[in-house]
C-alpha cells in the first residue's frame, strides 16, 4: 500500500478517494464501450469478458463510495 498521503485527515483521504472513484468509473465507461463493437458478433467471448471487467471496477466504484461516506461520518 502507498504511504502517498500518510496523514490520517479523513476528509483529505475522502477527498482523494473521489478523485480516484471519478477516474474508476471513467475508466469503467471507457472498458464498457469497448464491448459495443462486438455485440451480436461472433466474437461474443470479447463481449462476455469485457463486461465482466466492466463489472468488476463497477464493485470497486462501489466500494470506493462506501470508504467515502464511511469517511465522511
Amino acid at each position: 500500500m502507498s504511504q502517498r498521503s500518510s496523514n490520517s485527515n479523513p476528509t483529505s483521504a475522502a477527498a482523494e478517494l473521489h478523485v480516484i472513484t471519478d477516474t474508476v468509473e471513467r475508466q469503467r465507461q471507457r472498458v464498457a464501450a469497448v464491448a459495443e463493437p462486438f455485440l451480436g458478433t461472433d466474437r461474443e467471448d470479447i463481449v462476455t469478458t469485457v463486461i465482466e471487467a466492466e463489472r468488476q471496477l463497477l464493485i470497486a466504484t462501489r466500494s470506493l463510495r462506501r470508504a467515502i461516506k464511511s469517511l465522511e461520518r
